[in-house]
């Protein structure tokens, strides 16, 4: 998840360039190494230090005393943990998780369960994914005990069909009962209507779709939700039981 989320962090506002000016050594390394600057930070040691991205990954750069000459790796401490990884979930991932957040919250979803359920959770689902399926019928304990407030974001690529099969789906006079039906009839029941995607309704797919390639996921059921550190997990494909517990809660 964590290479995944930082590709999309030069998007966040905040977190795109430091605030104070970046040495000339830092400045000409990271740009001939192709290495975005995100934030100076405060590491142990006494070396200047300042996070960057190269392709997918983090990266520490350090500058000397001289400040002609950097080196660039992570960062251990005396018994040899990794520093740099917890600067990355720190001042990356976990921040740049909570904005992902926002997005997903500001979608709007084929809606199970109340808005006062202790859990939410979002999943990207395609009308022909197996694993979709069983997904929405393993929440639904959790949905009618009120404890899971499950969210489904319609995609259209599995299929030469998916497509109009979701827009079916949306144009239904009620979207959440037609794709309940659609799951509970192992996808045989579809609403009747106009199954050519009109402009909102293919901007609405369109929408799901940059979505969920922006997180990072290219199969269905992608799943998110928020653990109890208020930190963004991805479950690309279909959970396990503990995996299950872990987004839902104990099973009701």
């Amino acid at each position: 998840m964590k290479n995944i989320l930082l590709a999309s962090v030069l998007m966040i506002p905040g977190l795109a360039m430091a605030a104070e000016a970046v040495p000339d050594a830092v400045k000409r390394f990271s740009e001939q190494q192709g290495i975005k600057i995100i934030k100076k930070i405060n590491a142990p040691g006494g070396a200047p230090t300042w996070l960057g991205q190269y392709q997918d990954m983090g990266v520490t750069i350090f500058l000397l005393p001289d400040g002609k000459h950097v080196v660039s790796g992570y960062l251990y401490d005396e018994k040899g943990k990794n520093l740099s990884e917890d600067y990355f979930k720190k001042e990356i991932y976990v921040p740049l998780g909570r904005e992902m957040w926002k997005q997903l919250n500001a979608t709007h979803p084929l809606k199970e369960g109340a808005d006062t359920a202790p859990r939410k959770v979002f999943v990207f689902a395609d009308p022909f994914c197996p694993y979709c399926k069983t997904f929405w019928s393993e929440a639904q304990p959790w949905v009618k005990a009120g404890k899971v407030q499950l969210n489904t974001l319609l995609v259209a690529f599995l299929n030469p069909n998916s497509g109009r099969n979701a827009t079916a789906i949306l144009n239904a006079k009620d979207p959440v009962s037609a794709w309940r039906e659609y799951e509970l009839s192992g996808g045989k029941t579809l609403p009747q209507g106009e199954t050519n995607a009109s402009r909102s309704t293919f901007t609405l797919l369109q929408q799901h779709q940059k979505l969920m390639d922006e997180l990072g996921a290219n199969a269905t059921p992608a799943i998110y939700y928020m653990n109890n550190q208020n930190e963004l997990q991805q479950v690309v494909g279909m959970p396990d039981e503990k995996q299950l517990q872990e987004m839902f809660g104990p099973k009701p």
